[in-house]
């Protein structure tokens, strides 16, 4: 027991001498990363010392998929902090998320351009200046009758991708700058409760997925958080088409991850795609099922014969198609349902469960349909007769 009490309290020593941006975090590590960030508008800032957080896509462990936490304006716990964006990164061997944080200095947020001031590096949308912030007009939405501690200063933005993610397979190539892990090691304070407030609301929201928004989230941004009903902004786009994950397998939560912001290995080694073992071997959903390959143009040496094949193919494919939208649309929903049910564990297990029997099932259909058909096909080429030379 001596000893345990000696451990226990050197253990609380060593946390108390290290700085907040070294503590340990709850994340959760993701085989595939975010969907690209969506293309919106910045609501008008509310007022005076409001300070532009940027949206973000979070995952949500429960219902298995990435939501969208719309960007929105909020007020600075302290004179003179900024805030720093949280950003997902490759660990390795999943996609990891790193929190947000306010400080005196913007630090690294993954070289992200979430836009509006955040062009991956600083922050150019204010500044503070004898205990007033300062708004840039030239990237920020402020009304000058209402907040006239303005200034206007070009800034040129040489990022056109809109990839929410740094390294692995696509992501952002940066690294931290020296200033940047300085930053990290000063004195942080984590999301406020309005900010935290403002990622539940989003969470609980199912139309923020990306599985039903599809990379275009119908909240983008609010003018303030928590508001998802006045003053919201739609997102115009999204910022890359949309491709449902083939792999939700492997996304395992990582209590007291240790996520320290300045050590994200961007090393080739690390920059590979899933392997084989993340993969599951069977699909748990509709959304799960590798994407449907459109049927090659039959040639068979008469035009005709190849014709009557490519609209049976394309007839049966559009089939499948609908087939698949409907069983995916209706999967969905069910989640949405257990979600806003806060089902158990026994009672979620028993919802997957079903959904992966239905999903089997239409995908061993749907081969055998291709099956069928080609058979079909087969002998009539066969008995065609030869193209003469």
């Amino acid at each position: 027991m001596q000893i345990r009490s000696v451990r226990t309290l050197l253990f609380a020593l060593v946390v108390l001498s290290m700085s907040a941006a070294a503590f340990a975090q709850i994340g959760v590590a993701i085989a595939f990363g975010p969907p690209a960030l969506p293309v919106y508008e910045q609501p008008i800032c509310p007022g005076d010392g409001y300070i532009w957080t940027p949206g973000y896509w979070a995952w949500g462990d429960d219902f298995g998929d990435y939501y969208w936490v719309p960007g929105t304006w909020v007020l600075a716990p302290e004179v003179g902090f900024l805030w720093t964006p949280g950003y997902w990164g490759w660990g390795g061997d999943r996609f990891v998320f790193y929190e947000g944080y306010w400080g005196p200095q913007v630090g690294f947020y993954g070289g992200i351009n979430y836009g509006f001031g955040y062009f991956g590096n600083g922050y150019e949308g204010g500044r503070w200046d004898n205990g007033h912030f300062f708004y840039n007009r030239a990237v920020t939405n402020v009304n000058v009758t209402v907040i006239r501690n303005v200034y206007n200063t070009t800034v040129i933005n040489r990022t056109v991708n809109r990839v929410s993610y740094n390294g692995g397979n696509g992501g952002v190539n940066a690294r931290p700058t020296t200033e940047q892990e300085a930053a990290a090691h000063e004195r942080h304070i984590a999301a406020v409760a309005a900010q935290t407030q403002h990622q539940q609301e989003a969470r609980s929201n199912p139309q923020q997925r990306a599985s039903t928004n599809e990379g275009k989230p119908p909240v983008a941004a609010t003018d303030k958080p928590g508001d998802f009903r006045s003053n919201v902004v739609k997102a115009r786009e999204a910022g890359a088409p949309y491709v449902r994950p083939a792999n939700r397998g492997g996304n395992q939560p990582r209590a007291n991850e240790s996520n320290s912001r300045p050590e994200n290995d961007n090393s080739s080694e690390n920059k590979r795609s899933d392997s084989k073992s993340d993969r599951p071997s069977k699909p748990m959903h509709a959304r799960d099922l590798p994407p449907a390959e459109r049927p090659s143009a039959p040639n068979t040496g008469n035009p005709k014969t190849d014709q009557k094949y490519q609209q049976q193919q394309e007839k049966q494919f559009a089939k499948q198609e609908q087939e698949r939208q409907k069983l995916q649309q209706k999967q969905d929903k069910e989640d949405q349902r257990v979600a806003q049910k806060n089902a158990d564990d026994k009672g979620r297990q028993q919802v997957e469960q079903h959904h992966q029997q239905q999903t089997q099932q239409l995908q061993q259909r749907h081969e055998q349909q291709q099956q069928k058909l080609q058979q079909k096909q087969q002998p009539r080429e066969r008995n065609q007769p030869k193209p003469q030379r």
